[in-house]
């Protein structure tokens, strides 16, 4: 069962977030208590439910059910790459959903940085109303090497700015997956992901306040899990030049050998935890 972290370590990562050198690291898990407004379905976050959300809720080929990435290229080939733009739109964008427990958590702290990797606007509403700088991952641009879209907002609305226009001491909310909003940019298929990974280990994913922002930074990775290579290796280059001895922690109940060596090897240690049990140990310390 996993176990509650200890009074000391959540004091410590509370006060690192708040602070800004510790940095939360968003995966699927933070969304599995948000449910539908209208239905109260789960929101598809995991690569099998936004697989069986695409296909109306029916499987796909075993082969395809291995990976969003691989069902998304299946339909991108079929009915070209607007019809995958579509579909995340329909659930992210256009749908209404409840607020997660950990983004309403995350959202009493308002760390100075943050990387969701995630879809969905729900970090988005949580800085609402408070300027900050909006970096979203993008894939294929023609005329370009870099692999990111830049956003700013005063609090009333975003505005596309260029990387020389970043107010780098605004809080950074990176999300390289993409998001529906303001303007829709995904990660999606499985050429997407080839070229974005590509240009983040060619250094072009990252924009370069970003880079000078997460120098010495510790990393919490919540809700995430290292099972495929995609996010073994979007994790190991967007945590670049994270500070020594840890570089963070990772909470993964269960967590199996390949997520253990990989986080051995970068330096995040392993907490036999999940979201709910740092909630809970939230909520009582």
């Amino acid at each position: 069962m996993p176990t509650i972290p200890s009074s000391a370590l959540l004091a410590s990562w509370r006060s690192g977030l708040a602070d800004g050198s510790i940095v939360p690291y968003l995966g699927p898990g933070v969304l599995a208590d948000v449910t539908s407004l209208v239905d109260g379905r789960a929101i598809p976050a995991t690569s099998e439910q936004l697989i069986l959300a695409m296909n109306g809720g029916r499987p796909m080929a075993p082969k395809l059910m291995h990976e969003f990435s691989r069902a998304a290229m299946n339909v991108e080939l079929k009915r070209g790459r607007s019809a995958v733009t579509r579909f995340l739109d329909s659930i992210y964008a256009a749908s209404h959903w409840t607020r997660a427990a950990l983004h309403e958590w995350l959202a009493t702290l308002r760390p100075g940085y943050v990387i969701d990797t995630n879809r969905d606007t729900q970090l988005l509403d949580s800085y609402a109303g408070t300027p900050h700088v909006l970096i979203l991952g993008c894939a294929r641009l023609g005329g370009t090497d870099h692999r990111f879209r830049l956003y700013a907002t005063d609090g009333s609305g975003y505005r596309a700015i260029s990387p020389t226009e970043a107010d780098t001491e605004l809080p950074l909310l990176f999300k390289p997956m993409g998001a529906p909003l303001p303007q829709a940019s995904y990660i999606a298929s499985d050429a997407d992901y080839v070229d974005y990974i590509t240009e983040l280990m060619g250094g072009f994913a990252v924009p370069s306040f970003v880079k000078v922002r997460r120098r010495g930074r510790r990393y919490l990775l919540l809700g995430v899990r290292l099972d495929r290579d995609t996010e073994r290796m979007i994790l190991a280059d967007l945590v670049h030049d994270a500070a020594v001895g840890p570089a963070g922690w990772a909470l993964i109940p269960e967590a199996n050998d390949k997520e253990r060596r990989l986080c051995q090897r970068i330096g995040i240690e392993i907490v036999e935890a999940d979201v709910r049990a740092l909630l809970a140990g939230a909520a009582t310390s």
